[in-house]
């Protein structure tokens, strides 16, 4: 029995939260919500966000309850866009609350920036393992920044890969994302001078940046093909031209989140795509409701807008391992009367 009037709440660092969970532990957490979301057993709404002009960013709130395994977060993220020339700070960051769901008792303020980039690398990771071809040996980046480095340290610890093509607007960019993951994983990187190159070679594409117009097209993607589409996560947001969605198979992470955020989103406005043009979501797949691939020439496509149930699922792991290794600091959060 739980002293819920003398418990306190852990304050994790994002230095500590680093180490706590191996990525191959996350890709499992993230599969696992993903299936709890096709069973049903979850209670989420579609993120909530708020524009501030001003200063050229918004926050996001991100809550969910998780039935399997239990647990109950919220995600706060700041998103900044002139962060790193003014203060020096990440254009992303996030803090997250972990809750007991049962007395909503604050177990664990974090940091959830690293986190956050650990369990979308794992999201990409998990679309591969149930949605690519597997012979797929060569993928392609598109896009070099922070999201890149979770997703191939993701696909990294999947195994399947020999050599991952890396392209961004700026090349310097793509070079300098080489030479700092070069030294961390096995598999060889190499920077190319053009998306049209890369996905003729590429049996599997991760976008991620944060395009508003398409950045590989149709004519570009040859069959059999598996696209992680992990940069668009707000209206307006797109990377992947309207007709290549079409005569695709896409599953998306949440339906109702990628109608409004997702790289579905622009291209329903435009009227080249239908909602029953989506095959299902990926948690479909993983339980068995839904075939992500009816033959090896199909193009497969995951909308990935990032959902809160990811959090939920991953977030539980690294409280308990906190606590196991006694990292941060312990605060009376909740006082018993007022």
């Amino acid at each position: 029995m739980v002293d819920w009037k003398s418990m306190k709440t852990l304050i994790v660092s994002g230095d500590e939260m680093k180490g706590l969970v191996t990525m191959a532990e996350v890709i499992d957490l993230v599969e696992q919500a993903f299936a709890a979301h096709a069973r049903g057993s979850y209670i989420m709404e579609p993120k909530t966000h708020i524009i501030i002009e001003k200063y050229s960013g918004e926050w996001e709130a991100m809550p969910s309850y998780l039935g399997e395994p239990e647990s109950s977060a919220c995600k706060w993220v700041a998103i900044r866009e002139r962060n790193r020339e003014r203060f020096g700070l990440p254009t992303v960051m996030s803090t997250i609350v972990y809750t007991d769901p049962e007395s909503g008792y604050p177990l664990m303020i974090c940091d959830g920036t690293y986190h956050t980039n650990m369990r979308t690398g794992a999201a990409a990771a998990v679309s591969v393992k149930w949605m690519a071809r597997r012979d797929s040996k060569v993928a392609g980046f598109v896009g070099a920044g922070a999201v890149a480095v979770g997703t191939l340290r993701a696909l990294s610890s999947l195994g399947m890969f020999k050599e991952v093509l890396v392209w961004s607007r700026r090349r310097e960019n793509a070079e300098s994302f080489v030479e700092r993951m070069g030294e961390e994983v096995s598999i060889s990187l190499e920077v190319v001078d053009s998306v049209r190159g890369l996905a003729a070679e590429s049996d599997v594409i991760v976008t991620q940046t944060p395009a508003t117009g398409p950045v590989v097209m149709d004519e570009w993607v040859r069959e059999g093909t598996h696209i992680a589409a992990m940069g668009a996560d707000m209206e307006g947001k797109q990377e992947l031209e309207g007709s290549l969605l079409k005569r695709s198979r896409i599953f998306v992470d949440d339906l109702r989140q990628c109608i409004r955020d997702g790289e579905i989103n622009v291209p329903l406005k435009k009227g080249e795509l239908r909602v029953e043009d989506i095959s299902g979501t990926i948690g479909e797949v993983i339980v068995g409701k839904k075939k992500a691939r009816l033959s090896s020439d199909d193009i497969t496509i995951f909308d990935s807008t990032g959902i809160a149930l990811q959090d939920a699922a991953v977030i539980t792991l690294e409280y308990k391992r906190a606590r196991e290794r006694g990292v941060g600091v312990e605060k009376r959060m909740i006082v018993s009367r007022t």
